[in-house]
């Protein structure tokens, strides 16, 4: 019988720490160990065997997600890192994979998903986005800026702190320059992006800065 994967799930959001841990444990293959937080010390994360496989949210609310990975590499050196995220951040993720990550997931992926990138993952592949690619988004965004363009408020009907959000986006901030930005948290930010991509029916940062484009032609 094959070993189970050892995962450590570090989600300060109970209800997706339990949800996931349940569904991988209910896979037969996986034995969880979840964590609210790493509380930025090695002595927080000690585990009676150390982890094939980290599950960290990239964007933990009492911690910098990116300063715990120095810990999780220097507590556990072989193990190997997969961020989750709902709505990821370009330069989030390639500060991730500075940091030495090896895979990322979205939160809202299928089961499937996160069973196979774990397994994928622990059996020494690199499982990435395409976004740390030379992207729609980057080349979309770099027009704007040489273009000096911004978002007009009549293109689309959101509310004023949207706007504010879609309008930074344009300008190419990430979600945390926008969150510093505008004085609110980096959730935030995320929960507004989510909505404005329910409203307008785009997926992705890309397609929405490239509907704003289109909406000047």
């Amino acid at each position: 019988m094959a070993a189970k994967i050892r995962v450590l799930l570090i989600e300060d959001n109970r209800f997706l720490r339990e949800g996931i841990t349940d569904l991988l444990q209910s896979e037969g293959g996986f034995a969880v160990d979840a964590r609210a937080d790493g509380d930025g010390s090695a002595g927080q994360l000690e585990v009676v065997r150390p982890p094939d496989v980290v599950l960290l949210d990239l964007g933990l609310e009492k911690e910098n997600s990116l300063k715990l990975m120095t810990v999780l590499r220097e507590r556990f050196p072989k193990a190997r890192v997969i961020a989750m995220d709902i709505l990821p951040d370009q330069d989030d993720i390639v500060q991730f994979v500075k940091a030495g990550g090896c895979g990322f997931i979205l939160k809202n992926a299928p089961v499937d998903d996160y069973v196979k990138t774990i397994q994928a993952v622990a059996g020494g592949a690199t499982i990435l986005p395409a976004v740390l690619t030379k992207s729609l988004f980057t080349q979309i965004v770099e027009s704007v800026l040489k273009n000096g363009t911004g978002v007009p408020d009549h293109a689309i009907q959101l509310t004023k702190r949207e706007r504010e959000v879609v309008d930074l986006i344009s300008q190419g901030m990430s979600n945390k320059e926008i969150a510093r930005e505008l004085g609110i948290a980096a959730g935030t930010v995320k929960v507004h992006l989510y909505e404005i991509f329910a409203r307008l029916g785009v997926t992705s940062r890309g397609k929405l800065v490239s509907k704003l484009i289109g909406s000047k032609a």
